[in-house]
C-alpha cells in the first residue's frame, strides 16, 4: 500500500475535462482541459475517438507506482477492453524509464498539437526524479496511423521546479502556432506555445512563478479571439479556498474575487460562442472560505472582453432549484467538473462529480450530476443524476467507492452522441474503475453501459491502481 501513502502526500491534478476541437459536440474549437482521465481523442486517425485512462499507481516491472496510461480504442460498436494499449515509460518511444513512485499518468490532456490530423497525448509524471527528487516531467506522445508510439519531453523552463506535471492542459489551435500546453507545479506554471516539433521543440515557453502553488490548470478560448486563455487554480491559501486566476501574468494581477475553487473546465454553457469558466468548489465553507454546504460549482461567462476579476458568477449547488439531492456536509459536489454538449443543442452541459455523496446509508458511494446548458433561464433546471444504483449501470454503490472521482465525455463510437465517462477511485480497495454510459437521443443512458476494471484491462496487481486517476480526492 506504499503507493496509497505516497498519493496522499501530494496533490493530484485537475478534474476538468473538455474535448479539444470537438465542434461536433458543441464545444469551442481547440478548447481543452486536463485530468488524469483525459478527454477522448483519435490517436490513430480511424475516425473514432479513443478513451484515455490514467493508472498512476500501476506497478511496472516490479516498480511500485511507476504508473501507466491505458488507451482503449474507439470503434463503431464502442470501446472494448479487447482493443487497448498499455503505455508506460518502458514503452518504445516514451521518454524516461519506469521507476518506483514516478506516477506516470497522474495527469493527461489531449489535443492535435502539431496539426497533422492525429490527436496527441500530453502526460504528466509529477514524481519523476531528475536532478532532484520529485522534479517532475511532462511528455508529449505523438499520434500517428499506428497510434501513440513516439514521444518527446517538454523541458522544464526552470529545471527542478518540483512536481512538474502535477496537472497539464492542451489546446489544439487553428494553426500549429496557436497550439498550447500548460503544465503546473508547486513552484510555477509553464506555458509552451506552438509550433511543436516531434523532438520536443516549441515556438516558445513562458514561466509564471507569481501565483501561489498551482494545483490545476485549464486552457480554452474565453473571448473568442482564436487564442487559448489560461486559467490557474491554486491550492488552499490559509483558511481560504483555492484561488482562480484568468490570464495571470505578473504580481498584482487580480484573481476572480467572487468565488473560490480547486478545479474547473472551460466550455460554452450558454451557447453564445464564448468559453465560460466553470469552477468546482467542493469543500464546505469554513473560516474565510466561501461556498455552499456540500459543495458548489460557479460559472463565469466569457465575453469579447474576457472575464473581469470582480465579475459575479452564477453559483449552483444541490440546493439550487432543479438539481437532484440536497447539500449535506461532506458531499464534495464539484470535486470533478466537465463541460460538454451532451444533448447537442449548442449549449454545453456541466457534468459534476460528488464522490463523497452518501446514497442511503452507504457513505462515500458517490454520484454524478448533469446540469443542462441554457441559452436562457436558470441553470439547474432539468438536471439529472447517475450512480451505480441507476438503472442498467454496472456494479452497485458500496462504501467508499467514490463514483464521480473524475468525469468526462466524448463520442467513442462515431454516432454523434457523446458518451458519459465516470471513474471511481475507491472501487475494489482503490483498484479503481471507469464506466462508459452511451449517449442517447437527448442525454446519456445507463442502457448498454460498460465498466472497466484494472483486471479487464490486463493489469494484474493487488496494490491500488487508481484506474481513472485520483482527482481532487488527495486534496479535499
Amino acid at each position: 500500500m506504499g503507493g496509497l501513502r505516497r498519493g496522499r502526500r501530494s496533490a493530484a491534478g485537475t478534474v476538468a475535462v473538455v474535448v479539444a476541437g470537438a465542434v461536433g459536440l458543441g464545444l469551442l474549437p481547440g478548447t481543452a482541459g486536463a485530468v488524469q482521465m483525459a478527454t477522448p481523442g483519435d490517436f490513430n486517425g480511424d475516425g473514432y475517438r479513443d478513451l484515455v485512462l490514467g493508472a498512476p499507481w500501476m506497478n511496472v516491472s516490479g516498480r511500485e507506482s511507476a504508473g501507466a496510461v491505458i488507451v482503449v480504442y474507439g470503434a463503431k460498436g464502442g470501446v472494448s477492453a479487447t482493443k487497448r494499449a498499455v503505455i508506460t515509460q518502458n514503452s518504445p518511444g516514451v521518454p524516461g524509464g519506469s521507476e518506483a513512485n514516478d506516477g506516470f499518468g497522474s495527469s493527461t490532456a489531449v489535443a492535435d498539437l502539431n496539426r497533422d490530423g492525429y490527436a496527441d497525448l500530453v502526460v504528466g509524471t509529477p514524481y519523476e526524479d531528475l536532478a532532484q527528487a520529485d522534479a517532475g516531467m511532462v511528455s508529449v506522445l505523438w499520434g500517428s496511423s499506428t497510434g501513440l508510439n513516439s514521444g518527446a519531453e517538454l523541458k522544464q523552463v526552470a529545471p527542478g521546479s518540483g512536481f512538474f506535471g502535477l496537472d497539464v492542459a492542451a489546446y489544439g489551435g487553428s494553426t500549429a502556432a496557436n497550439s498550447k500546453v500548460l503544465a503546473g507545479s508547486w513552484h510555477g506554471t509553464a506555458e509552451y506555445k506552438g509550433p511543436f516539433g516531434r523532438t520536443g521543440t516549441t515556438g516558445g515557453a513562458w514561466l509564471n512563478r507569481d501565483t501561489p502553488s498551482i494545483e490545476n490548470v485549464a486552457l480554452g478560448d474565453i473571448d473568442k479571439n482564436g487564442v487559448a486563455d489560461r486559467v490557474l487554480f491554486s491550492s488552499r491559501i490559509g483558511d481560504e479556498g483555492g484561488r482562480v486566476y484568468v490570464n495571470h501574468v505578473t504580481v498584482g494581477d487580480p484573481r476572480l474575487t467572487q468565488g473560490d475553487g480547486l478545479d474547473g473546465a472551460i466550455g460554452d454553457v450558454n451557447g453564445d460562442g464564448y468559453g465560460d469558466v466553470v469552477v468546482g468548489d467542493a469543500e464546505d465553507p469554513s473560516g474565510a472560505d466561501r461556498g455552499a454546504v456540500g459543495g458548489r460549482v460557479s460559472v463565469w461567462f466569457g465575453s469579447a472582453t474576457g472575464i473581469a476579476p470582480d465579475a459575479q458568477p452564477v453559483h449552483i449547488s444541490q440546493d439550487t432549484a432543479g438539481v437532484p439531492g440536497a447539500g449535506e456536509r461532506g458531499d464534495s459536489f464539484g470535486a470533478s467538473v466537465a463541460v460538454v454538449d451532451l444533448n447537442r443543442d449548442g449549449a454545453a452541459e456541466i457534468i459534476v462529480g460528488s464522490p463523497y455523496e452518501a446514497l442511503g446509508s452507504t457513505r462515500l458511494a458517490g454520484q454524478v450530476t448533469v446540469i443542462p446548458g441554457m441559452r436562457g433561464g436558470a441553470l439547474g433546471t432539468g438536471s439529472y443524476a447517475f450512480s451505480q444504483d441507476s438503472a442498467s449501470v454496472p456494479g452497485a454503490s458500496e462504501l467508499e467507492d467514490q463514483f464521480g472521482t473524475t468525469v468526462g465525455a466524448g463520442d467513442l463510437n462515431g454516432d454523434g452522441r457523446p458518451e458519459l465517462i465516470v471513474s471511481a477511485r475507491g472501487e475494489n480497495s482503490y483498484q479503481g474503475a471507469v464506466w462508459v454510459l452511451p449517449g442517447g437521443s437527448s442525454r446519456p443512458t445507463g442502457t448498454g453501459s460498460r465498466m472497466f476494471l484494472p483486471s479487464t484491462l490486463g493489469i494484474k496487481q493487488s496494490d491500488p491502481v487508481l484506474l481513472g486517476g485520483a482527482g481532487l480526492l488527495n486534496v479535499i
